[in-house]
């Protein structure tokens, strides 16, 4: 249990938090929501300890342990995979090294009535009953489990971390955090490097062995597999839900339709009192009742209504030049750097108006066949573009080739065209970017908010055929939702990479699996493809 009271936290003249209070009890499992900047990532860090500029409490009752994952941290190297995640358990063997330095005390010291030899003898047994309650775990084995389960194969634990990219050293994190199990598990965007096979394995982890968990994602189906408590942040104050999160969206609708009819009775009330305050300012007779009505304004509880929902704005795009019927034509396609293959004998064939998803585990070779696409590696085999195809490419590292020296508005404005150009203002709201953001310089911006800018500017450009690149990364829910809706409208073709279940469902027809050197496909949604492998696996 985390018991948080009267938490404050100003940032400057800003005020994050004000005078928040809630409890987290044993098993609880809360997604914390609200739009970027709320300070869903502040409250991790206050409830972790590792933030403590706050006025306020946060307390829990001795000896209860939390564990915290944050978006981004530093990673030592020098250690095998599985060197590394044993670290979980380094406090066990802490334990049995201060059990056998007490054995040996206890065999030499003759101080038998001493206060100290009977601390030692209570410190002995105390010892030993903590170590009986984990004597029973199978650590390499649970290491292994969870390393494997977390995507690694079992030739990688042996290998140096340094040998791995910043994703891959990050699940070695992840899996010495759920080996630790703590009371409280804090995530902070847990699935940001998982494929979607391990995002389910924790799933199931998360759902049968852990304890109470505090998680931010922006997957809204690994939320809606894991929570059944929704705490939204928003404007200084938190709002809780008994509920996952697709039932909290419905709530909070009502809720801030309710918010705008109270704040409409209240904007007639104060119009009236403002009227009489007008009509009988100058009347002495009145004098009384006016500054009664003065004194009513004053004391007013102002009605706050929710930020806009900017799901609701949808972007449409200016009609692309129609392509052939075959956009792309994949002929007996093999990769390999040296001598290591990625994939062979790829053949695929894609259709005008398709929206097709590259699934997989990672570094399976989804990414490197985009770039065989796009021309930026060599293959054998052959890969051709259809008649009259324009490209948009959205890369990873898209958000690098930006002008740095352009403003966000400048960046968007030189793409839009026709009645888009209108909209600019609510599309890049829509992207979290407000009225004072538009003016920043690209310079200046944050890899995230590089990131959407990109993706804005991809999406407004006359292009016929899209190769999205995890284009989710670092949108927000909201910002999802205003992308897939954008990109069902598009009338051209779509290629996506993406780990991302539901924003996947309902915009993809087709799937092709990246496995064992082989790409293979899959007729119907991403639910249908990951129910087949439920059921091969099963």
């Amino acid at each position: 249990m985390l018991i948080i009271d009267s938490l404050k936290v100003e940032l400057g003249d800003r005020i994050l938090f004000d005078n928040i209070s809630y409890i987290i009890n044993e098993k609880d499992k809360i997604a914390l929501v609200g739009k970027n900047g709320a300070g869903k990532s502040t409250m991790l860090k206050i409830l972790a300890g590792v933030n403590t500029h706050y006025k306020g409490t946060v307390t829990s009752p001795d000896g209860s342990t939390v564990g915290y994952l944050p978006q981004v941290m530093k990673i030592e190297d020098g250690r095998t995979v599985r060197e590394e995640a044993s670290l979980a358990f380094s406090h066990i063997f802490e334990l049995e090294a201060k059990i056998e330095d007490m054995n040996k005390q206890l065999e030499t010291r003759t101080d038998y009535e001493s206060d100290e030899y009977a601390k030692l003898i209570d410190d002995f047994t105390h010892a030993h009953e903590r170590l009986a309650m984990v004597e029973g775990i199978n650590f390499e084995g649970e290491v292994e489990k969870t390393l494997m389960g977390l995507g690694f194969k079992r030739t990688d634990l042996d290998r140096m971390t340094s040998e791995f990219s910043g994703g891959w050293r990050m699940r070695v994190e992840l899996a010495k955090l759920l080996l630790r199990n703590p009371d409280i598990m804090l995530l902070d965007e847990p699935t940001n490097h998982l494929d979607i096979e391990s995002i389910g394995w924790l799933e199931d982890f998360i759902n049968t062995q852990a304890k109470a968990v505090v998680l931010i994602s922006h997957d809204r189906a690994f939320i809606d597999a894991v929570t059944t408590r929704t705490i939204e942040l928003t404007m200084g104050r938190i709002y809780d839900y008994k509920v996952n999160y697709t039932k909290y969206v419905e709530l909070r609708q009502e809720r801030r339709q309710q918010q705008i009819h109270a704040w409409e009775a209240q904007q007639k009330q104060i119009a009236e009192i403002e009227e009489f305050i007008e009509r009988f300012r100058a009347q002495a007779a009145k004098a009384v009742l006016v500054q009664s009505r003065i004194r009513q304004l004053e004391k007013m509880e102002r009605v706050e209504i929710d930020e806009e929902d900017k799901s609701q704005v949808r972007i449409r795009f200016q009609p692309a030049t129609r392509s052939g019927n075959y956009p792309l034509t994949v002929d007996m396609v093999t990769k390999r750097y040296d001598d290591y293959l990625v994939f062979e004998h790829a053949n695929l064939m894609i259709e005008r108006g398709e929206k097709i998803a590259l699934a997989g585990k990672n570094g399976e070779g989804k990414s490197t066949f985009v770039k065989c696409v796009m021309g930026e590696t060599p293959y054998d085999g052959t890969m051709m573009l259809g008649h009259n195809v324009e490209v948009g490419y959205f890369a990873q590292n898209q958000a690098d080739l930006l002008d740095e020296e352009l403003t966000v508005f400048e960046t968007i404005d030189r793409v839009a065209e026709g009645d888009i150009r209108t909209q600019i203002r609510n599309i890049l709201g829509a992207f979290m970017f407000n009225r004072d953001d538009s003016e920043k310089k690209v310079k200046v911006l944050s890899g995230g908010e590089r990131t959407r800018l990109a993706m804005i500017k991809l999406l407004l450009e006359p292009v016929n055929l899209l190769i999205l690149d995890e284009p989710t990364n670092h949108l927000d829910l909201k910002t999802k939702e205003v992308l897939k809706n954008a990109l069902l409208d598009y009338d051209g073709t779509v290629i996506l990479v993406s780990h991302d279940r539901d924003f996947l469902d309902g915009l993809v027809t087709k799937v092709y699996e990246f496995s064992d050197k082989k790409v293979r496909e899959h007729i119907g949604g991403i639910k249908e493809f990951l129910a087949k492998k439920r059921a091969l696996t099963s």
